[in-house]
């Protein structure tokens, strides 16, 4: 099997990596460790499943044999085994079902026999350290605090993937062997080149995802906001009560959670997405889906998003909240055509699919 290595955010052991075409030396046996909280792919909110879902459905593309173990539904191309028949969503934040589905891999992965394990639940890395074969772990959060003394103490046990360079740069110290975009589908969202007058928030409803500024920029800017977004546990309830639902008023449509095509309509609608995040975000799938459907994003530039919107292109990037209100505005004449090809082109997750294909190359032949 031969595939093309293309230019991209990849950096194995460090080094850049360049085009040309290389060996994939053989099909790899994958599993594919995703956390135990959603279906793959979710209904509704749930990036890491979202990620998971593209991820294994391109590598079974390119011609390996992917195992997928986690809860409830399998909506993949994958091989599936359950730690769970049902996803525990309603059981978020509590450790138990984290902990029984890391019990219940272990058990699964000693009867099976693979190449490579690419762990994305919390707990499971924990049992890198007895394995025989090599542990790759894509970190999702900002690696900070706890989480980074936790990937701190795992040490070699693991390969640690980030999924963006301002990622990786916040903890240069960790175990990094690669930097890889998360990527989607991009054929799976609805083009629309006509917007309607109304801009989008979607995510979750947690202080640091910003939807109390989301609302204040809107209304600033004299436009309409709807918001979809994820609000049923308790700290996200708590959030609403004390912040969204004070801002509510004729101005503002509350969708609660979306997913499916809902979600792809809404996308591809609004005249931009607007993403005011305060805190670090890691990646932020949000913004590539709203560009895969040719909607800019207008966001505070933390994180990731100085590597994933073009600013003045595919979007408008703001250093503070007070510039939002005009940014929504310019965002009207940006062409949604340059949003689409850039999720085309950099973020798809044929793409993703590759650059992890060639990580798993990697950590087995220095394994």
């Amino acid at each position: 099997m031969w595939a093309r290595r293309q230019t991209g955010p990849v950096v194995p052991n460090g080094r850049p990596t360049h085009g040309g075409f290389i060996p994939v030396s053989r099909r790899l046996r994958i599993a594919m460790i995703a956390p135990p909280w959603f279906d793959l792919p979710p209904e509704g909110y749930g990036g890491i499943e979202y990620m998971c879902s593209y991820l294994v459905d391109g590598l079974v593309d390119r011609g390996h044999q992917v195992t997928l173990v986690s809860s409830g539904r399998n909506g993949t191309k994958a091989q599936h085994l359950r730690t769970y028949e049902f996803p525990q969503w309603r059981r978020l934040g509590e450790p138990l079902p984290d902990l029984v589905h890391a019990a219940s891999v272990r058990h699964i992965l000693r009867s099976m026999e693979i190449d490579v394990i690419h762990d994305h639940s919390l707990m499971g890395p924990l049992l890198a350290e007895e394995r025989a074969v090599p542990t790759v772990v894509t970190a999702h959060e900002p690696v900070a605090g706890d989480y980074r003394k936790y990937f701190s103490l795992l040490g070699n046990s693991v390969r640690l993937v980030a999924i963006s360079s301002s990622q990786r740069m916040s903890a240069p110290d960790m175990n990094w062997c690669a930097t890889v975009h998360n990527g989607i589908d991009p054929a799976s969202f609805r083009f629309r080149k006509e917007k309607e007058d109304w801009i989008l928030f979607l995510g979750q409803c947690i202080p640091h995802k910003g939807m109390h500024t989301a609302i204040d920029a809107a209304r600033a800017a004299g436009v309409r906001i709807r918001i979809a977004a994820k609000c049923g546990e308790p700290a996200e309830i708590e959030y609403f009560e004390s912040e969204i639902r004070p801002r509510l008023g004729d101005d503002v449509d509350w969708l609660g959670e979306v997913g499916g095509e809902r979600k792809r309509s809404l996308l591809s609608e609004a005249r931009c997405l607007i993403f005011p995040i305060a805190w670090d975000e890691p990646f932020g799938m949000v913004m590539i889906e709203a560009m895969a459907s040719g909607t800019p994003v207008v966001a505070l530039n933390r994180g990731s998003v100085g590597e994933i919107v073009d600013n003045g292109v595919t979007g408008i990037v703001c250093d503070s909240p007070a510039d939002l209100p005009a940014a929504v505005e310019r965002s009207r004449h940006l062409d949604p055509e340059n949003c689409r090809e850039a999720s085309v082109s950099r973020f798809n997750s044929a793409l993703m699919a590759e650059r992890y294909e060639h990580v798993y190359e990697s950590v087995i032949e220095s394994r």
